[in-house]
């Protein structure tokens, strides 16, 4: 229970501090694809980067159904009013959605497998539940697929993980995991642990992969006064808030400016194991490394020789290599480390705009209209 109270003293205060750093205009995500892309015009919902139409409706609406894991019957209703050629059926098991998978013409991802594409021969469109897509462009039935639009949650999540990483960012560089475990014993205790904190202001933040989550990123640490450098794919130019905008072939450099780098990329053939032993020598001595990505963008083994051996003076963690970590790896005894289970895009607002998206791709899916966040499946994005 002593662990559960201190959680929330923790995130209470990093709550408080990550608002009153946030710039006073342009908080909001654009929706963005991770590497440059459009908006969906007027309704800040998703990217209309790689737009595409599922099934045409030029000579008429077709009738159409879709497997959703699950929808509260307010938004069944409202689907009849914008959708009314779209049969929406929700909450079946994965057996019985097996059995209707040759008549179905769109799902989202909580019905997803290999075996489910191979009988579902009216499939046009998959709606991931989440951001990230790897596990679903591992399957060659899907990534293979051209006649199958693929569209995920890109941008719905980046105001909440921006927060959650400066969350655990602030529990290193202010000490607190030392003061909130005296605080819990009623011990006034002004020494902390052996590390000095240090202020925000004044440090470099890198911010590596300026899509969604990576501008959000970016725009809370111009908040804190920061100098903001970023890398993205794209040509775009850079936003206000970036001070410095690179390549990804610029990383190298930009490591040894940064007394913060965080991981925002997608997980590609690219990106993977994108931060090993050569990337963190190059960090600065006392510079932190945060983790939102996945956990096999960094080689674990080298992260953990480089937080030994004292050069990088901590590490914040949403996402290890292996996932779940192990109850004993190395990585959960250090006092250095703060590291919690994948779960930095959960919030209401998360939630909001998740079922905002959903709802509209479901409408322009009946409609025949471009879809928002289409997946470019060969980069992986």
């Amino acid at each position: 229970m002593a662990g559960i109270n201190r959680a929330n003293v923790v995130w209470r205060v990093m709550a408080a501090a990550v608002l009153a750093a946030l710039p006073l205009s342009g908080c909001v995500g654009t929706g963005e694809s991770p590497h440059g892309g459009g908006q969906a015009a007027g309704s800040g919902l998703g990217s209309t980067r790689h737009a595409q139409v599922a099934i045409p409706m030029e000579a008429g609406p077709v009738e159409l159904t879709f497997l959703a894991g699950s929808m509260e019957e307010e938004d069944l209703a409202a689907l009849r009013k914008t959708a009314p050629n779209v049969r929406v059926i929700a909450g079946l098991s994965r057996e019985n959605a097996q059995q209707m998978a040759g008549e179905v013409h769109g799902i989202d991802g909580r019905y997803f497998s290999a075996e489910f594409l191979r009988a579902a021969k009216k499939l046009r469109w998959v709606q991931a539940t989440s951001a990230g897509v790897d596990r679903y462009l591992a399957v060659p039935e899907l990534r293979d697929n051209e006649r199958i639009v693929f569209t995920n949650m890109q941008g719905v999540h980046g105001p909440t993980i921006a927060d959650h990483v400066f969350g655990m960012l602030l529990a290193l560089t202010r000490d607190l995991r030392y003061y909130l475990d005296d605080a819990q014993r009623g011990t006034w205790n002004r020494q902390g642990s052996d590390t000095e904190p240090i202020a925000l202001q004044g440090r470099t933040l890198l911010v590596v992969g300026l899509g969604g989550i990576g501008r959000e990123v970016a725009q809370r640490g111009k908040g804190f006064g920061m100098r903001v450098l970023a890398t993205r794919r794209s040509d775009t130019p850079p936003p206000s808030y970036v001070d410095r905008q690179g390549k990804p072939d610029d990383l190298a450099e930009f490591l040894t400016e940064a007394d913060v780098v965080v991981l925002c990329v997608p997980l590609t053939a690219e990106t993977e194991g994108m931060i090993g032993a050569e990337e963190l020598a190059l960090m600065k001595r006392g510079s932190y490394l945060v983790n939102v990505a996945r956990g096999k963008v960094v080689d674990t083994a080298a992260l953990v020789r480089a937080l030994e051996d004292g050069h990088l003076t901590g590490a914040c963690l949403d996402v290890t290599d292996p996932e779940p970590l192990p109850a004993d790896h190395a990585l959960w005894g250090m006092p250095n480390v703060v590291i919690t289970p994948h779960v930095s895009s959960r919030s209401a607002l998360t939630g909001g705009a998740w079922r905002a998206l959903y709802l509209e791709n479901l409408r322009r899916f009946g409609a025949g209209e471009p879809l928002l966040n289409v997946v470019d499946k060969r980069a992986g994005y």
